[in-house]
């Protein structure tokens, strides 16, 4: 079995200072296996670090960071299959999440479940998107 870890480099302008989160807590960005890209919980904290008040922004810099991970392995959101977000006030903030989700993904959609958390790593921090991608070979 050929297991591949995406590393996301330090010069990142989507991660900028973010980046070394993956070191900190141990754990990839992305794994490669069986032809499924397998991407970890992304949130919407912005380059610099800050965390916007914003679920629409939030949801915009989650949405772009999967992209990002996406683009550094030849993909784009339309090779989503199956995402999972995890939403702190759900019933609050589901409007904006969704207004910000439509712009953004686009059909063939992937299977999506929704699931409202008490709360997630950082204070401010209103959702996290974790998607899995299939490669175009494979079935």
């Amino acid at each position: 079995m050929t297991i591949h870890t995406v590393e996301i480099p330090d010069d990142s302008e989507v991660f900028g200072k973010t980046v070394s989160a993956f070191a900190n807590f141990g754990y990839s960005a992305a794994v490669r296996s069986h032809g499924h890209l397998f991407i970890a919980g992304t949130i919407g904290r912005r380059a610099d670090g800050s965390i916007p008040d914003d679920i629409g922004e939030q949801t915009e810099i989650a949405i772009g960071r999967i992209a990002e991970i996406l683009r550094m392995e030849g993909l784009d959101l339309s090779a989503l299959v199956d995402v999972t977000s995890y939403h702190v006030d759900i019933h609050q903030h589901l409007p904006g999440f969704s207004k910000a989700k439509a712009r953004l993904i686009n059909p063939p959609y992937p299977t999506w479940s929704l699931i409202g958390v008490s709360g997630l790593a950082s204070p401010g921090l209103l959702v996290e998107i974790r998607a899995t991608a299939a490669y175009p070979d494979a079935s």
